[in-house]
C-alpha cells in the first residue's frame, strides 16, 4: 500500500501552528496545529468538539463561507483540518483563524448542542475550549510556524516517498 502523505511529517518536530496538508483536485487542506503532537497533551474530547462546532460556525458565517467545505478535528486530537476551495494560503488561513479565535473567545455558549443537532451533545466544555483558543492565538501571533518537516519513508518495493 501507498504510504498517506500525512504520515511522511515528522511529528517529533511538529510545532502548533498553520500548515497546508495538501492541494490537490481544487481543494487545499489546512492542518491547524494547536498542541505540540508527543510533547504536550491532546486537546481534551469535549474541549475540541467545542472548538468543532465553534470554529465551523464562524468559518461558515465568514467572508470565506462559500469556499468552506470542512472544518473538523484531527484524529489525534492535536490541532483541525480546514479545507477550501479557491487559491487561499497559509497567511490567509493565518488571518481567518486569528479572527475566529477571537470571535470564539468572545462567545458564551455552543451553538447546536442539543440532542436534535448533535451526535454527542453532553461532550462539550467552553472553558476548556476557551483555554485552548486563547493559548493557540498566543502561538499563531507570537511564535508561528508553518513549514513541516518530512520523514523519509522508504516502501516495501524500494521506492521512496517524501512528498508531503
Amino acid at each position: 500500500m501507498e504510504v498517506i502523505q500525512s504520515f511522511t511529517i515528522d511529528h517529533t518536530r511538529l510545532k502548533p501552528g498553520i500548515y497546508v496538508s495538501r492541494r490537490d483536485k481544487g481543494f487545499t487542506t489546512f492542518d491547524l496545529r494547536i498542541t505540540e503532537p508527543n510533547r504536550e497533551p491532546a486537546v481534551a474530547p469535549a474541549a475540541i468538539h467545542s472548538i468543532e462546532h465553534l470554529m465551523a460556525t464562524w468559518f461558515r458565517n465568514s467572508a470565506a463561507k462559500e469556499d468552506v467545505v470542512y472544518v473538523g478535528p484531527m484524529g489525534c486530537l492535536t490541532g483541525m483540518y480546514i479545507v477550501m476551495t479557491g487559491d487561499y494560503h497559509v497567511e490567509d488561513m493565518r488571518q481567518l483563524t486569528i479572527q475566529c479565535l477571537e470571535w470564539i473567545l468572545t462567545q458564551n455558549e455552543v451553538p447546536a448542542t442539543s440532542p436534535e443537532t448533535c451526535g454527542n451533545y453532553l461532550l462539550h466544555d467552553l472553558p476548556m475550549c476557551h483555554w485552548e483558543c486563547r493559548r493557540y492565538l498566543h502561538r499563531l501571533q507570537d511564535d508561528f510556524h508553518s513549514e513541516y518537516s518530512l520523514l523519509q519513508v522508504t516502501l516495501d518495493d524500494g521506492r521512496v516517498f517524501a512528498d508531503a
